[in-house]
């Protein structure tokens, strides 16, 4: 057809919604829908993710910022990016944990970074008006965890939690503070050299040495010093960050006193371990510090010929368990999981190259109609699974 025929054509199609006032009202309220609609995708997707936390918490007189069970350093300097985008819209905060901070280093990240974190046991206990969850996607660790439905929350970790009105969760990033040094970058702020800390003006968005120092070692810490499980945004965000670290602070976090038990069951773990061919499993007996446990399977992996272990401990009735990787054929949360799945009040996850887990001795030696299995009949199940077989 040609170009002459074309618009009378195109009229006469139009004429019935011409004619009739209610299809051409529909007809433009659909047309305004779309444009609304296309407007609203436009601007989420040019709203920055950090934006859209500060508005969550620009909501709130007070949040509590929940950290998981014992915190780590990469959970703990969450915590303290979340308080200051906080403070930057007025909002109060209270940085929450329930377990215990007891690994040597995560303690002294504590002290040295002159945190404020409180213990808590119940969700009676969480002192905010809403709860952020930063390093973990679902509350748990305290009586009453399952009640609690966080308002935001930002992980890397696998689980499929969210926030009901924020959710940033990075399965391929290697650590949670790479998540927050972004946001400081999306929100142009500036890491600030501790030594000009004093010349600085009202108003000026900086973030403080103790907090990118934090961040720091959150992420050299979760990725073992940028050489495990890193991507592109942990080297991205050490760069951004490394202007305001205190090189001072970082070497007193890096390199507390050990305690002596630490010491005593890496030794353990190393003289009683069972090798079959390039796989190890050390049971340590009974710890008074579990936070051992992971230190000694560290430990373990640094050895000549070892490309999987697990460490397993008792403390309390409860045996821990950690387990490290560096074979791509053991995936280690999933080798934890499998062999404590028909175990009843057991627990076990984790990467493939890092996992952990706990079950008790009772329900593992057969409380109740189970037939259970022993310490030495556990330990085979281990090999077996890292072999793939179960």
């Amino acid at each position: 057809m040609d170009a002459g025929g074309w618009r009378p054509l195109q009229l006469e199609r139009l004429r019935p919604l011409l004619e009739d006032p209610l299809l051409l009202a529909a007809a433009v309220a659909a047309i305004v829908v779309l444009l609304v609609v296309a407007w609203l995708v436009a601007r989420r997707l040019t709203r920055t993710t950090a934006r859209g936390l500060t508005r969550v918490l620009a909501q709130y007189d007070r949040v509590s910022v929940l950290m998981h069970p014992n915190p780590d350093p990469d959970a703990m300097s969450a915590a303290l990016a979340v308080d200051t985008l906080a403070e930057s819209v007025d909002t109060e905060t209270a940085l929450q944990y329930p377990g215990q901070i007891r690994h040597q280093e995560n303690r002294a990240f504590e002290t040295v970074l002159d945190t404020n974190f409180d213990r808590i046991e119940t969700s009676n206990e969480l002192d905010g008006e809403a709860v952020v969850l930063v390093d973990h996607n679902e509350p748990r660790g305290f009586s009453g965890a399952e009640s609690v439905e966080p308002v935001a929350v930002v992980d890397h970790h696998p689980g499929g939690g969210t926030g009901t009105d924020f959710t940033d969760v990075r399965h391929d990033t290697g650590a949670c503070a790479s998540i927050f040094a972004k946001y400081f970058q999306e929100l142009d702020w500036e890491p600030v050299d501790p030594n000009d800390m004093a010349n600085l003006e009202n108003g000026e968005k900086v973030l403080e040495p103790r907090v990118s120092t934090g961040l720091v070692y959150g992420i050299q810490s979760d990725t073992k010093s940028l050489t495990k499980g890193c991507s592109s945004a942990e080297f991205e965000a050490a760069e951004f960050l490394y202007p305001g670290v205190d090189q001072d602070r970082l070497d007193r976090i890096a390199n507390p006193q050990v305690d002596a038990e630490v010491l005593e069951v890496k030794a353990e773990a190393i003289t009683n371990r069972d090798v079959r061919k390039a796989f190890a499993v050390s049971d340590v007996g009974t710890v008074s510090n579990v936070d051992a446990i992971p230190q000694a399977a560290d430990e373990l992996l640094r050895l000549e010929g070892i490309t999987a272990v697990v460490v397993l401990g008792e403390k309390d009735g409860t045996i821990h368990l950690s387990g490290r990787s560096r074979d791509d054929r053991v995936h280690m949360g999933k080798t934890l999981r499998t062999v404590v799945e028909d175990i009843p009040m057991s627990g076990a996850g984790g990467h493939a190259r890092m996992g952990g887990g706990q079950l008790s001795i009772e329900h593992m030696e057969g409380l109740g109609p189970s037939t259970g299995t022993n310490r030495e009949e556990f330990k085979n199940k281990l090999f077996v699974a890292m072999k793939g077989d179960i």
